[in-house]
């Protein structure tokens, strides 16, 4: 299943409205788009690149989560308190994105309960479909061989 993008999610007329708030940015390959525990504040589509979305780990180097590409939503936070991230984020390319204030887009939903209603279920989606591809991932590194397989 692929990663719901807004593109799929959202009806052209909340899409419009949508896309009449961001701005274009780029980052460079191995810049630190947001850490873990920071404020969130923003979000981006991505529309050329790769970001690689990561955790910290005690100890150790930041494991690599999930790697986002070309229309994917990179952040959620922004939309639930405490609104603080829960990932890090860094692109692992150069990018170009769709940046979007997060306020902006917070007060234009609580304006227009509909479009509201609509990036809500949009957001939820990619949560759904990113916890299932952890949960796989999580699977295939620690299940014990053949635990899957009936017995």
């Amino acid at each position: 299943m692929n990663t719901p993008t807004m593109l799929r999610a959202l009806a052209a007329d909340h899409r419009q409205r949508l896309m009449r708030l961001p701005r274009e940015v780029s980052f460079p390959e191995g810049t630190r788009l947001f850490d873990e525990g920071a404020r969130a504040d923003r979000f981006w589509i991505i529309r050329t690149g790769s970001v690689e979305l990561d955790t910290y780990v005690p100890g150790r180097r930041t494991a690599a989560i999930e790697t986002l590409g070309h229309d994917e939503l990179v952040g959620w936070s922004w939309l639930f308190a405490p609104r603080v991230w829960h990932l890090g984020a860094t692109a692992t390319t150069l990018v170009r994105a769709y940046e979007f204030d997060a306020t902006a887009v917070r007060s234009m939903c609580q304006d227009d309960p509909a479009l509201g209603r609509a990036v809500t279920q949009w957001v939820g989606e990619v949560l759904a479909h990113r916890l299932r591809s952890a949960r796989t991932r999580l699977l295939d590194l620690y299940a014990p061989f053949g635990a899957g397989s009936a017995v």
